[in-house]
């Protein structure tokens, strides 16, 4: 028990006695200090369920996620039996490529030839024949050893005769001009130019009758069908 004093206005001063055990003070004191303790045990308890709840959901989405990856792999791999035979499909495409490469690989494109001498052609000079003659030469044995000679006209892949007919020398030597500017054409010469007593030239010289001929290079090789490094 404690005694305090107590002032009061017109009373005077009172004493004011405090009739409760100390012990008393001391239990309320506890109470209140228990009750805080159980709001932060139950505050921190909530914390943990709202934790275990939040990683349970992620845990849930992130099954879900497996279980629709996991489904989708199986899609795709089943998709990929369709596609089995593709790579047997592009060898086959492949392997046809490289035939044909090998089967066009001495091509010459004659049409575009012949429209390009149709259009350069002289005027005093036609011609009465043409005849082409391609070869094919063997490929070399691996280390066999190799000769060189020197030959005229050079073998080239091939020749080209042509026999015609012009008004003059001079425009025989036009006419082998021409075939010296073709692409893949070389050694443009005349073997004979003789005079045609049965035509005559605008000014009344006999016409001349001429053979010439060139030789082709592997320049005259279309190649369209090689095969590009890569492809």
């Amino acid at each position: 028990m404690s005694t305090q004093t107590l002032t009061r206005s017109g009373v005077g001063t009172l004493p004011v006695v405090n009739l409760l055990p100390p012990e008393i003070g001391e239990q309320r004191r506890l109470r209140k200090l228990q009750g805080g303790l159980a709001g932060c045990v139950l505050a921190a308890v909530g914390v943990v369920v709202l934790l275990v709840v939040a990683a349970g959901s992620q845990v849930s989405r992130a099954q879900q996620d497996l279980d629709a990856t996991k489904a989708q792999g199986a899609s795709l791999q089943t998709q990929t039996g369709k596609y089995a035979d593709v790579p047997a499909v592009i060898a086959k495409v492949d392997a046809a490529k490289l035939q044909r490469s090998q089967a066009m690989a001495q091509e010459i494109r004659w049409s575009f030839y012949l429209n390009d001498l149709s259009l350069r052609i002289p005027s005093k000079v036609w011609l009465t024949n043409v005849v082409a003659t391609q070869t094919t030469d063997a490929a070399p044995v691996a280390g066999a050893p190799t000769t060189t000679t020197t030959t005229y006209p050079a073998a080239g892949i091939g020749t080209v005769t042509f026999e015609g007919k012009a008004y003059g020398h001079n425009d025989v030597a036009t006419w082998l001009q021409v075939l010296a500017r073709e692409r893949g054409w070389t050694q443009a010469y005349f073997t004979d130019s003789t005079d045609d007593e049965q035509l005559t030239g605008p000014s009344g010289v006999p016409a001349k009758t001429f053979t010439s001929q060139v030789t082709i290079t592997e320049d005259a090789l279309s190649r369209r069908f090689d095969q590009k490094a890569g492809s």
